[in-house]
C-alpha cells in the first residue's frame, strides 16, 4: 500500500492515470475509501488559469501538439496542458482568462529601450512623421505657443530622408517662430540635434568658437563658419546641460506612462539603457508594487570605475525578479544617419570638406588604453557590458576589446553585448558566437536606414549590414529590441522589418538577410533572457517559470508575413497579474 499512497498524493492528472491503471488490475475498490478520496482534493487551486488558447510555448518540439491552457500560482506557471487538465485547478477565487482560441505567446522582451525618455517623448513634440520643411516649422511653432517665458521647446525624432527635398534643417528655420525661446530637438536616432539661435546664444556657440569637443561636432557653414544649429554627439551636451532637469515626480510619471504604453503593445520585459537618475524611479515603482514591466538596467555613465562598487552594492537591494541592474552601457560611435558611425572606409557620400569622413569614435572610446581598462575592469567584476557600436570599424574594435578582457581575466561566458551591431565586417560575424557576444539589434532601424544606407556606404559594403541571417546561421545569440523612443516600441513592427525587409519607403532592401517569422518571434521572446542569464526563469511558457504571457488578436505564426505589422494585443499578464486588457 505504500506505493499507492505515494501516487495518491500526486496532482489530479497523475491520480487519474493511476486510477485507470488500478481499474485495469482490479483494485478500483481500494481507491473508493480513504485516504484516496480526500487525497485527490489536495491539488492546490490556481490564482489564474488561461483556457481555450493556442499556446506557442517557445519550447515545444516541431510537430508536438499545442497546449490550450495553463495555470498560475503566485507569479509562476505551475502547469500547462489541456483545458480539461487545467480546469481541475479552478477554484472559487481563480481568475479565468478565456483566450477564445487566440494565439498565446511568452511575454515579449524589448532588448534595448530608454523607458523614461520614452515616457517623456509621449508628451513632447514628435516630428517623426512630418513630411517636409513647412510641416516641420508649423509643428515647432504650435509647440512653442502658450509656453511660459524661459521654457524650452523639447522633443524631436526628426529625419529628412523621406522628404521630397531632404535638405538638413537649420536654426534659421526655427528662429522666426520661436524668437528668444530656446529649442532642442533630437534627431531621430538621438545622435544629433537641431537647436535654434536662442539656444546657441545661451551656450556661447558662435562663428568664433568653441572648438569641436572630443567625439562631437558643431556643424558650421563652410564659408562663414557660423553654426548651422546641428550638433552631433558630445557637442549636444553644450546645449543639453542648460536644459532644466525634470523632477523626481516627473521622471516617475514618465515611467508609469512608458510602462502602460509598452504593456499595450505586448511588452512585458525591457533591457533599459538607463541614466543614473532613472534608478530612483525604478526602485520607487518596485517599492510601490507598480512595476508592470520587468526592467533589466544597464547604467549609462562615462566612467564605469567610479560606479562599479556602488552598482555591486545596489544589485543586492534589488528584487531580481522585476528589477535588476546588470551592468553598464557605453558608446563606441554615433549613427549612420548622422554620418558619425565609425567606418573602416570613408562614407561613399562624404563631402570633400567634411572633417570626419569615416565618422568618429566617441570620447569614451577614443582613448584606446582607457577604454580597454574600463572594459577589463567591468568584466573582472562580473558586470555585463552593453556597448553601442554601429559602424563596422567600431564593432571590430569592440569585439577586440571584449576578447582581450575575457582572455586577461579568464572569464567564462559573461555574455557581453553589442548594441545595434548594424554594419559588420564580414569576417567579424563569426566572432560573435566564438566569443559568446550577444548581438542586440533593432530590426525597425533597418526599415529606416534602408532608404539611404546604400547611398552612404555603397552597395559593395552591405554584406555585413543588418546581418540577421548570417549571425543566426553562424550560431550567434541574436536578440531584438527597438531603441524606443528612437522608433516605435511595437515589437510586431520590428518583426515585420526582420521578416519582410521593407523600408519605410515601401521598398524591399536586403531580403537575403531576413529571418523566418518564428526566428524573429524567438528573438523577442525566448532568447533575450539568455542574454541576461535568466533563461531558467523567463522566455518560455513552462512550469515553474514566471507567468509572463500575451494573448494576441492576430496570430503571427499563421497570418501572411506581410501582415505582421498589423498584429494587435488582447491581454497581457506579467508575473501572474493582468496588466493590460484591450477594449473589444
Amino acid at each position: 500500500m505504500r506505493f499507492i499512497r505515494i501516487a495518491a498524493n500526486s496532482d489530479k492528472r497523475g491520480f487519474r492515470v493511476f486510477r485507470a491503471t488500478c481499474v485495469a488490475v482490479g483494485v478500483l475498490g481500494a481507491l473508493a475509501s480513504p485516504p484516496f478520496a480526500s487525497a485527490q482534493l489536495e491539488v492546490r487551486k490556481a490564482d489564474l488559469i488561461l483556457v481555450n488558447g493556442r499556446i506557442w510555448t517557445g519550447a515545444a518540439k516541431p510537430g508536438a501538439p499545442e497546449p490550450t491552457a495553463l495555470a498560475v500560482i503566485g507569479d509562476s506557471v505551475v502547469e500547462i496542458g489541456s483545458d480539461i487538465d487545467i480546469r481541475q485547478r479552478q477554484g472559487a477565487n481563480t481568475l479565468v482568462l478565456d483566450a477564445n482560441r487566440r494565439r498565446v505567446i511568452p511575454g515579449v522582451t524589448d532588448s534595448h529601450t530608454h523607458m523614461i525618455s520614452g515616457g517623456f517623448q509621449l508628451v513632447q513634440l514628435n516630428l517623426r512623421d512630418v513630411r517636409g520643411r513647412d510641416e516641420f516649422v508649423k509643428a515647432v511653432e504650435a509647440a512653442a505657443k502658450g509656453k511660459k517665458k524661459g521654457a524650452w521647446v523639447l522633443g524631436g525624432r526628426w529625419s529628412v530622408e523621406s522628404w521630397k527635398s531632404p535638405e538638413p534643417p537649420r536654426a534659421t528655420w526655427l528662429d522666426p517662430v520661436t524668437g528668444e525661446m530656446p529649442v532642442f530637438l533630437s534627431r531621430m536616432d538621438g545622435h544629433g540635434a537641431l537647436v535654434n539661435s536662442a539656444a546657441l546664444k545661451l551656450a556661447g556657440i558662435d562663428k568664433s568658437g568653441p572648438a569641436d569637443p572630443v567625439g562631437g561636432e558643431i556643424e558650421r557653414d563652410p564659408t562663414t563658419r557660423e553654426p548651422t544649429g546641428i550638433l552631433k554627439e558630445s557637442a549636444m551636451y553644450l546645449v543639453r546641460k542648460l536644459i532644466p532637469e525634470p523632477s523626481a515626480k516627473e521622471r516617475y510619471e514618465a515611467l508609469l506612462r512608458a510602462m502602460r504604453h509598452a504593456n499595450s503593445l505586448g511588452v512585458t520585459s525591457v533591457h533599459d539603457m538607463s541614466q543614473l537618475a532613472d534608478l530612483d524611479a525604478f526602485k520607487q515603482a518596485q517599492a510601490k508594487g507598480e512595476l508592470t514591466v520587468r526592467i533589466t538596467s544597464y547604467l549609462n555613465v562615462d566612467d564605469w570605475s567610479k560606479y562599479a562598487g556602488q552598482i555591486a552594492e545596489t544589485r543586492l537591494g534589488m528584487d531580481g525578479k522585476l528589477l535588476y541592474l546588470a551592468g553598464f552601457k557605453g558608446f563606441m560611435d554615433g549613427s549612420m544617419g548622422s554620418r558619425n558611425a565609425y567606418m573602416f572606409e570613408p562614407y561613399a557620400d562624404a563631402a570633400p570638406q567634411t572633417p570626419y569622413p569615416r565618422g568618429q569614435l566617441t570620447a569614451f572610446a577614443a582613448s584606446a588604453e582607457s577604454f580597454q581598462k574600463q572594459v577589463a575592469d567591468a568584466d573582472a567584476r562580473g558586470l555585463q557590458l552593453a556597448v553601442h557600436a554601429i559602424g563596422d570599424e567600431a564593432n571590430h574594435l569592440l569585439l577586440d576589446a571584449y576578447e582581450s578582457a575575457m582572455r586577461t581575466n579568464d572569464t567564462k561566458n559573461p555574455r557581453h553585448r553589442i548594441e545595434h551591431a548594424q554594419h559588420l565586417l564580414v569576417d567579424d560575424i563569426s566572432r560573435f558566437a566564438k566569443l559568446g557576444v550577444t548581438a542586440s539589434m533593432q530590426p525597425y532601424h533597418k526599415a529606416d536606414d534602408g532608404r539611404y544606407a546604400e547611398k552612404a556606404l555603397g552597395s559593395d559594403r552591405l554584406q555585413g549590414s543588418y546581418a540577421f541571417r548570417r549571425l543566426v546561421d553562424a550560431g550567434a545569440l541574436l536578440i531584438f529590441g527597438s531603441d524606443w523612443p528612437v522608433v516605435t516600441i511595437n515589437p510586431f513592427d520590428g518583426m515585420d522589418s526582420a521578416v519582410n525587409a521593407r523600408t519605410l519607403a515601401g521598398e524591399v532592401w536586403l531580403p537575403s538577410h531576413s529571418l523566418t517569422t518564428e526566428e524573429a518571434l524567438r528573438a523577442y521572446t525566448v532568447l533575450p533572457p539568455r542574454a541576461i542569464h535568466r533563461e531558467a526563469t523567463l522566455g518560455v511558457l513552462e512550469a515553474p517559470k514566471f507567468a509572463d504571457f500575451v494573448i494576441l488578436k492576430d496570430d503571427p505564426l499563421t497570418i501572411p508575413p506581410d501582415r505582421l505589422g498589423r498584429v494587435r494585443v488582447s491581454q497581457v499578464v506579467v508575473a501572474g497579474k493582468v496588466v493590460f486588457t484591450a477594449p473589444e
